[in-house]
């Protein structure tokens, strides 16, 4: 075969058949769409921190060297946050881009007038936009947290730019005689994009100890829960949890976001199960408060019976740090408990024997029953008083047997609510018979152990109503070492958040 050479400047083609011919057509129309501006080209993230195709506010997040960029949805944080409701309202953001602009004499990057379809192409060539057909102008606004110029002050996110322009539009080029800030624009060039955090990328733990770290954690942890995410919060030490809860709590208050972080808070605690109802037991004034600014009813409770059985011992903790409302929540239902506890005090003391005629017993008609009422009453008002004071004289009282302290109301009535040999014993009251010997017999003592039994059986049914416990918390028969009442029930109008304005 003689192949004939190609003249010069003619390529040489194969052609194939023409399923194979079709294919490459359509192969090199397919790649022939692709846009090779700038390079490679790059998809825009579109998850969460950074929506930079439907995102219209920008939150940056420096602390310690680290920087967190978001590019979030005015929508969903004026729906979570009081704050960024007001703060990205369009009134309030032109109004502030007119203030801006008067000041510095300036107009704002995206205000710029566009040139419609109606428009002559040649007025204002000066400030003509370098962007695709023109779109309706949407709002974008960006946040910048702001450290103070001192260590007391609290970090905020000042709106420190509002931008205009229409969907994915980039920067126009800044005004002549005017210095680029490229650190300060809203959109980063291609190259920056791909290099964007995403919501994996960001670490779920941060090194402890540094305040700078837990400022970055919360505000990541606030935007998590706006977007429905889980909060990155320590799930085996509870007392690690609880400051994290507490910090992301007071930032969720400062951008009036504590209905939509509350539940998230109370949500995580309450895994802890058993380990958070003793934690509650230790420190009941911080979860009280805990439980307030998380609306969770469930911790707000548990630490209220708690408050109000040791007050006023948590008072100086909580008068500056919850509400009005809050502390006369407290007092009332201390005020409760105190008038129930002083009407079974006085049924304890009206308890009485009779015979078997009915009569009340005396020393006249049932000297032995008539002791065992009266040593009753006796061991009653001993734990029911309190101590006498000192001295006022420098003399010293003649030396006697050391006297057994009074128990506090919570032992003292829980003695009484498990009767039997709890309290006066078998041999305290043989101890009581023998002190005049010539009555003193076996089967007086039995009689007397017996009468005994029966007024103990008696208070028991009269400290019933003290005796029930509204606590999570397993106590146990003895109480669990708590010395005071868990009787204070917490009724659903109780809770004082229902009824404040906004809450």
């Amino acid at each position: 075969m003689v192949s004939n050479p190609q003249p010069p400047g003619e390529a040489f083609t194969y052609r194939g058949p023409p399923s194979i011919n079709s294919r490459s057509a359509a192969t090199r129309r397919h790649r022939s769409s692709r846009s090779h501006a700038g390079g490679a080209s790059v998809r825009l993230q579109n998850e969460f921190p950074n929506f930079l195709q439907t995102g219209d506010v920008e939150i940056i997040i420096s602390a310690d060297g680290q920087e967190r960029r978001y590019m979030l949805h005015r929508l969903i944080l004026a729906q979570c946050s009081g704050f960024f409701e007001a703060g990205t309202s369009e009134d309030w953001s032109r109004a502030q881009a007119r203030a801006h602009a008067a000041e510095t004499g300036t107009v704002q990057a995206g205000v710029l007038p566009r040139i419609g379809e109606d428009d002559d192409p040649s007025s204002n060539l000066g400030q003509r936009s370098f962007s695709s057909p023109p779109t309706q102008d949407k709002l974008r606004w960006r946040y910048e947290l702001d450290w103070g110029t001192s260590e007391d002050e609290v970090p905020m996110l000042p709106a420190t730019t509002t931008l205009f322009g229409g969907d994915s539009l980039p920067r126009p080029s800044p005004l002549p005689n005017k210095p680029p800030t490229p650190s300060t624009g809203f959109f980063r060039s291609m190259a920056n994009l791909s290099a964007m955090q995403s919501a994996s990328h960001i670490p779920q733990s941060y090194p402890p100890g540094n305040p700078e770290n837990d400022v970055i954690r919360d505000y990541d942890n606030l935007f998590r829960i706006f977007y429905n995410y889980s909060p990155s919060l320590d799930a085996v030490n509870i007392a690690e949890s609880y400051v994290q809860c507490k910090t992301l709590l007071a930032l969720a208050d400062m951008y009036d976001a504590l209905e939509v972080v509350g539940p998230r808070i109370d949500h995580h605690l309450l895994q802890f199960q058993s380990r958070l109802w003793k934690q509650i037991a230790k420190y009941p004034p911080s979860y009280l408060k805990l439980g307030y600014l998380a609306r969770s009813k469930v911790i707000f409770s548990e630490a209220l019976v708690h408050v109000v059985g040791q007050w006023p011992s948590g008072s100086n903790q909580l008068r500056h740090s919850v509400p009005e409302s809050v502390i006369e929540l407290i007092e009332d239902k201390v005020d409760e408990l105190k008038e129930k506890k002083a009407k079974t005090e006085a049924r304890l003391f009206r308890l009485t024997l009779t015979t078997i005629r009915g009569e009340r017993v005396t020393p006249n008609n049932a000297y032995l029953d008539w002791l065992a009422l009266s040593l009753f009453r006796q061991w009653l008002a001993e734990n029911t008083t309190p101590p006498p004071p000192p001295n006022s004289d420098n003399r010293r009282p003649a030396p006697s047997q050391p006297q057994p302290l009074p128990l506090n109301s919570g032992n003292l009535y829980r003695l009484l609510g498990v009767g039997g040999s709890s309290y006066l014993t078998h041999e305290e009251l043989k101890r009581f018979i023998r002190i005049r010997p010539d009555e003193y017999s076996r089967d007086s003592l039995k009689k007397f152990e017996k009468r005994m039994e029966e007024i103990k059986n008696m208070a028991k049914e009269l400290v019933r109503p003290l005796m029930r416990n509204y606590l999570e918390l397993d106590m146990g028969r003895d109480g669990g070492g708590l010395g005071y009442l868990t009787c204070t029930r917490v009724e659903e109008a109780d809770y004082p958040w229902l009824d404040s304005p906004g809450l």
